[in-house]
């Protein structure tokens, strides 16, 4: 595979993300999600943690576009507020696997032996416990908090993601380009990452896209728990369990911040389809 093959790959990835109507908008929300998490102290409606408790479960009106919520606080400043949560917590999870399962996946795919054997072992055991109660045994170690939070589910991601990694790596590295460039003595850190990981990229971005979604799932349920985020701080999960605190004063408080949470994980599983079908075009083509 040449050097122009492998620069034109990501080329076609993004041109047919941008083409297609359900990729193009998935991609437009989230960089709404990461205008909203940077510039958010700008666009704030109201102080997201104000409280006005005379003002308590207001409905939906002009001043406060989706209500407050039990203390008086602006529902829609809140949901902006919360949109940093949602960006930066897959960020560091994800980020934490893939440091993580990356380079000893592109190593046991290429070099096998001890490494294989040893990081393929622990993968397995890992993958063998479910994933929430893992993520909590590792919170119980470190502590509540987001970054916790977010590096206990790093740590359960990274053995799925070791594994993807390590099966491409194989299938790649039997092709004669990385046998040609270990024949004129590339290095073994030149042949992962200049010849191995251009190739892999395109099913690591459909995993890495995958876990975004599943993060914030993840981050939700452990600040619905109140093992996340933790307050003043606003979180879809922790507004979602405010909500069903109080469902019966406030029956559709639910509804702002689930619906967030279901959007932003739909856009990144379309962009997860979108690549996936990008790169199975380029294969049949």
């Amino acid at each position: 595979m040449t050097t122009a093959t492998q620069s034109a790959r990501p080329r076609h990835v993004i041109r047919t993300l941008l083409r297609q109507p359900a990729s193009a908008t998935a991609v437009g929300f989230i960089a709404i999600l990461v205008f909203f998490a940077i510039a958010g102290p700008f666009v704030y409606p109201h102080d997201p943690e104000v409280q006005d408790l005379g003002n308590r479960f207001a409905e939906v009106s002009w001043t406060h576009l989706l209500g407050t919520d039990e203390f008086g606080r602006d529902v829609a400043s809140r949901i902006i507020q919360a949109s940093r949560i949602a960006v930066t917590a897959p960020l560091i999870s994800v980020g934490v696997a893939l440091l993580i399962g990356l380079p000893l996946g592109l190593w046991a795919g290429l070099r096998r032996g001890a490494v294989d054997a040893i990081a393929g072992r622990l993968a397995d055991t890992i993958l063998s416990l479910p994933a929430l109660v893992a993520a909590l045994a590792i919170i119980a170690v470190l502590g509540p908090g987001l970054v916790n939070a977010m590096l206990s589910i790093g740590i359960i991601f990274a053995p799925g993601l070791f594994r993807v990694v390590r099966g491409a790596t194989l299938a790649v590295a039997e092709e004669t380009f990385v046998d040609s460039a270990v024949a004129i003595g590339s290095s073994t850190r030149r042949t992962l990452w200049v010849h191995i990981l251009p190739n892999i990229a395109a099913p690591l971005l459909v995993q890495v896209t995958i876990l975004m979604g599943v993060a914030l799932l993840v981050e939700a349920s452990l600040s619905f728990i109140g093992l996340g985020v933790q307050p003043p701080d606003a979180s879809w999960g922790s507004m979602l369990k405010a909500a069903y605190t109080n469902q019966f004063h406030s029956p559709f408080a639910v509804v702002p911040s689930g619906v967030a949470m279901v959007l932003t994980v739909l856009a990144f599983n379309t962009i997860g389809d979108s690549i996936r079908d990008a790169v199975g075009l380029r294969r049949r083509t």
